[in-house]
């Protein structure tokens, strides 16, 4: 439930029923539980009494939200610059951050669980953080089987013979004569750079995730619910694909995007491999597309150490959360609310173009219709 606190020892609650059956009750009975001063609008203190009413978890527990960041979350609700939400630009704050916050729209996004990065050609166990791709499998198939996400998508590397990441390629295209490495000294891993136009940086790997190959497909050990969707990435022979949501030079898009869009996803649940390439590509689009995103740090695996601390940091540096598989059930829920994920919802409110300003107001739409739905007398 949402509770408002003059101290600890004394909360104000609405209780989720109202929230759930009665949006509009729910709504002014929540600006009128935390207007302390009954003067019918909500000053920066009073918002931070929802502040803490919102962000905590399912034990109880409040986080603590820097007062930096109360006043950017604040500002994005007072609109006439008044130093007031008032019950008109309340009604913004509660429609499109306090809903979303929560009953969330989860997706869970598996990267990449694929026999050539566990046990083939590219197995990333030989690579330097030596990490076993094996091991995000039994968390992954948990957490389907026990949490309620609103979709699941299952990527996969799926490329042509001749593609331009592997190696044993690398003689089918002119090399820049600002490549640091040719075609004679170039080994797998090395960074070459190829003429195009324009010219073109290039990580080569082993030849991996051939389309149709047994390489290429989904590990058998990892679940794959019913209602999942497959989503293929790398198919362009010139263009090398880490991020699910789009190729490395941005010339493309996968279905990703259309599909998040048509289920109105506000949160991107990221694990899979290999955590610093396509997981890291992945986490760090999603969170440039405007969604909540969170990455599941049990649930992946690595190619490099330091490349995995640096997409960490990354991650956090752009108000993503990192948690372990055991968090989600309860995120999902919305029973535990992360003041990042917060901060990064009002951020995006200012964009109206980003993809999650998007699909907020997809899901109002589609709520609304709902309702004059069910207002409307049966026949």
């Amino acid at each position: 439930m949402i509770s408002a606190e003059e101290n600890p020892q004394q909360p104000t609650e609405l209780p989720d029923e109202d929230f759930m059956t009665n949006p509009s009750l729910a709504m002014d009975a929540c600006f009128t539980a935390f207007d302390k001063d009954g003067d019918d609008r909500l000053s920066l203190n009073e918002f931070t009494l929802i502040c803490r009413a919102l962000f905590r978890n399912d034990k109880g527990h409040i986080y603590v939200v820097p007062s930096d960041r109360l006043e950017q979350m604040f500002a994005v609700f007072d609109k006439n610059e008044d130093g007031y939400i008032d019950r008109e630009e309340f009604q913004f704050c509660w429609n499109q951050w306090i809903k979303t916050i929560v009953r969330p729209i989860s997706a869970f996004l598996i990267v990449d669980v694929q026999n050539d990065f566990i046990s083939g050609s590219l197995n990333i166990s030989n690579c330097s953080a030596q990490q076993n791709g094996l091991e995000v499998i039994e968390p992954i198939n948990k957490l389907l089987d026990t949490v309620d996400f609103d979709a699941v998508f299952y990527s996969l590397d799926w490329h042509p013979s001749d593609h331009v990441s592997f190696i044993d390629n690398i003689k089918q295209r002119p090399i820049h004569p600002t490549s640091p490495l040719n075609a004679d000294n170039a080994q797998v891993y090395d960074t070459v750079i190829f003429a195009g136009p324009p010219p073109m940086k290039q990580r080569l790997w082993p030849r991996h995730c051939v389309q149709d190959s047994w390489g290429s497909e989904l590990h058998k050990d990892l679940k794959v619910v019913e209602h999942g969707v497959k989503v293929y990435k790398g198919t362009n022979p010139e263009v090398d694909s880490y991020s699910v949501f789009w190729d490395n030079k941005k010339l493309s898009d996968t279905t990703l995007c259309a599909q998040l869009r048509l289920k109105g996803s506000t949160d991107i649940y990221v694990c899979g491999l290999a955590y610093d390439v396509c997981v890291g590509a992945t986490a760090i689009d999603a969170l440039s597309a405007g969604y909540r995103t969170i990455l599941i740090d049990d649930c992946c695996r690595g190619v490099d150490l330091n490349d995995i601390e640096s997409t960490k940091q990354t991650v956090i540096s752009s108000n993503g959360v990192i948690v372990s598989s055991r968090e989600v059930k309860a995120m999902v829920e919305g029973r535990d609310r992360r003041p990042e994920l917060g901060y990064k919802l009002a951020m995006e409110l200012k964009n109206s173009e980003s993809d999650l300003s998007k699909n907020n107001a997809c899901r109002r739409q589609s709520q609304q219709q709902q309702q004059q739905q069910q207002q409307q007398p049966s026949q």
